[in-house]
């Protein structure tokens, strides 16, 4: 199989027509039909179906879609990122990364990355879901990394990375923090102030789980980001509800939620059929590649 027959393919996959995919690849279509023929006897079946107006792809070619793409872009970016290295290109990648996430997760697919490309110049934004997806429609972003946003919107690419679990952090000094166990009831809640996380990913699930519970917490001060929650419990304001990989500080301390079973998925999303830069797809790539069990957290479901 060559690179030129999967582009020919990817085409024809596009415009389901030979003439229109031809002048598209710019060759003669006799030279694409033929390609295409040599894939095809490759594959082992038909991967268009010709009917005039009525042209689609076959299931063969439904199925090997994906495929090819994913193999026409790595070898894409291959070729880009050998470039780059060659002429030290400046390769400037714009990622938006959601006010739930902790950055120091990032560290190691950032690492990889600037040494595949000693050029790429990143610029990276924060903000609430709603934000994540506004960066990801403007362009303002190639890539975004986020708890679940829901349907918000269609024409989001996601790849689900890890899920983690949601636990409690208290202040050390807190009643709570002093007992020997390592898990809380949320009958022992009951009389605590909780802080409040504005645009959190996890708020309606977790209301949701807390509220089948019979829990409705006290809310007692709001705040954006968990950097400003870890603050507040650090002034001993209150109890908080926080993902696995929230930033920790000595002065608190983490329990389980011993009768509440709630999750949530990180992942990384892109805009479906929008172009991806190559040092975007080398992210995006070392992501999705990423040992994340470290961190304590599991493989997505």
């Amino acid at each position: 199989m060559e690179m030129q027959q999967v582009r020919y393919f990817l085409a024809l996959s596009t415009t389901l027509n030979f003439t229109k995919a031809a002048e598209e690849c710019n060759v003669t279509q006799p030279a694409l039909t033929r390609a295409i023929k040599t894939l095809e006897d490759e594959l082992g079946g038909e991967l268009l179906r010709r009917e005039r107006q009525h042209s689609h792809l076959t299931e063969l070619g439904r199925r090997m879609l994906p495929l090819l793409q994913q193999c026409y872009d790595a070898a894409t970016s291959a070729k880009s990122l050998a470039k780059a290295v060659q002429s030290s290109d400046v390769a400037p990648l714009n990622v938006t990364i959601s006010n739930s996430i902790n950055i120091a997760l990032l560290v190691s697919p950032f690492t990889e990355l600037f040494r595949a490309y000693p050029g790429a110049h990143l610029k990276i934004s924060r903000g609430s879901p709603s934000a994540v997806i506004d960066a990801l429609k403007d362009g303002s972003a190639e890539l975004a990394i986020a708890g679940a946003l829901g349907p918000a919107w269609d024409r989001l690419d996601t790849w689900p990375l890890f899920q983690e679990e949601i636990e409690l952090a208290v202040n050390s000094d807190h009643p709570l923090a002093r007992r020997n166990e390592a898990d809380v009831a949320l009958a022992q809640l009951a009389a605590e102030p909780v802080l409040s996380r504005i645009d959190w990913e996890t708020s309606e699930e977790l209301s949701r789980c807390l509220s089948a519970k019979g829990y409705s917490p006290r809310t007692a001060h709001e705040v954006e980001t968990d950097q400003d929650l870890l603050a507040l419990l650090e002034a001993n304001a209150g109890i908080g509800f926080v993902s696995l990989t929230a930033p920790r500080s000595a002065n608190t301390r983490r329990l389980k939620l011993r009768d509440l079973d709630v999750s949530r998925t990180v992942s990384v999303y892109a805009v479906a059929g929008r172009h991806r830069s190559p040092v975007a797809m080398t992210l995006l790539n070392l992501l999705r590649s990423a040992d994340w069990s470290s961190f304590g957290v599991s493989e997505p479901s």
